[in-house]
C-alpha cells in the first residue's frame, strides 16, 4: 500500500479549514478481506471511531461532515449484506443521538426512506428531531442517496410550485439544499469515482482520492491531519483565474 507519511514532515497548524468535508466511505469489504476476515465486518470495522472522527474534526473548525453510507444503486448487493448494514445503521445512529446530545451535534439524513426498514426510517427521524435545535457542528449521512435522483424530485418539486426557477430558489427544492457547499470530497480505496453523490454540492468542490480502505482511514488521526494540510495547499478559484498584466505573463 503507497504511503502517505514517508517523508517526515514538521506538523503545522493548516491555514485553511474546509467548512463542508464529504466523505465517500469506500473500501470496507477489502479491508476485511485483506485481513482474513468476513467482507462483512470490515462494515462494521467502518463504524468503529466514528464519532472521535467527527469531533476531531470540529473542533479545528470544520462545521459540516457528510458520509455516504449506502446509495441508491446499492440494493444491488446480496440480501445478507443490505441486511447486515441496516442493522448495522440502525444500531449506529442510537449510539449517535447520546452523541447529539451530548455534544450538541446536529445529525441531518439524506435520500428517501421508503425502502429502509421501518425500524430505521423512524430511527432517522428521531435522530433528526432531536438534534434538529443544535449548534455545535452537522452530520449528514446520505443513506438511499443518489445525486441525480435528488435533482429530478427537486425539478418535479420546482414544477408543480409553478413558479420561475433561479439557480439559487431551485437549491432550496433540495434534500441539501440548506446544507453548505462542499468545499472537500474525500474518497478511499484509490477509487476515482463521484458515484453520483451530491452532485449539485460538489460543483466547486476539492477531490481528495486516497488508497487507505475506510476504517484506516476512520482510525487514523494521522490521516485526519493529512486531509486538513492538503486542502491548506489547494488554490481555490472558482472559475476565476490569476491575474495578468498586458503582456500575458502572471503578476
Amino acid at each position: 500500500m503507497f504511503n502517505l507519511f514517508k517523508k517526515k514532515t514538521a506538523v503545522t497548524q493548516p491555514t485553511k479549514i474546509p467548512k463542508h468535508i464529504a466523505f465517500i466511505c469506500d473500501g470496507n469489504r477489502r479491508w476485511a478481506e485483506m485481513r482474513g476476515l468476513p467482507p462483512l465486518m470490515g462494515h462494521k470495522a467502518g463504524i468503529a471511531n466514528f464519532e472521535n472522527l467527527v469531533d476531531w474534526f470540529f473542533a479545528r473548525g470544520v462545521t459540516t461532515v457528510t458520509f455516504f453510507l449506502f446509495s441508491t444503486e446499492n440494493w444491488n448487493r446480496t440480501k445478507e449484506e443490505i441486511d447486515f448494514l441496516m442493522d448495522l445503521f440502525y444500531n449506529e445512529m442510537k449510539k449517535n443521538l447520546k452523541h447529539a446530545l451530548e455534544k450538541n451535534l446536529r445529525y441531518r439524513v439524506i435520500g428517501t426512506r421508503d425502502r429502509l426498514p421501518k425500524k430505521l426510517a423512524n430511527m432517522c427521524d428521531k435522530l433528526e428531531q432531536e438534534s434538529a435545535e443544535n449548534t455545535g457542528g452537522t452530520v449528514v449521512f446520505a443513506l438511499n442517496y443518489g445525486g441525480q435522483d435528488e435533482i429530478v424530485n427537486a425539478v418535479n418539486a420546482a414544477i408543480a410550485e409553478g413558479a420561475p426557477v433561479t439557480r439559487e430558489t431551485f437549491e432550496t427544492f433540495l434534500d441539501t439544499g440548506e446544507l453548505l457547499p462542499i468545499d472537500l470530497m474525500v474518497r478511499t480505496s484509490n477509487e476515482f469515482r463521484i458515484s453520483n453523490f451530491l452532485l449539485w454540492k460538489l460543483a466547486y468542490a476539492e477531490l481528495l482520492f486516497i488508497p487507505e480502505h475506510w476504517p484506516d482511514l476512520v482510525k487514523s488521526e494521522k490521516l485526519w491531519q493529512f486531509v486538513l494540510d492538503e486542502y491548506s495547499k489547494r488554490n481555490r478559484r472558482f472559475g476565476g483565474g490569476k491575474k495578468l498584466n498586458y503582456s500575458g505573463r502572471k503578476k
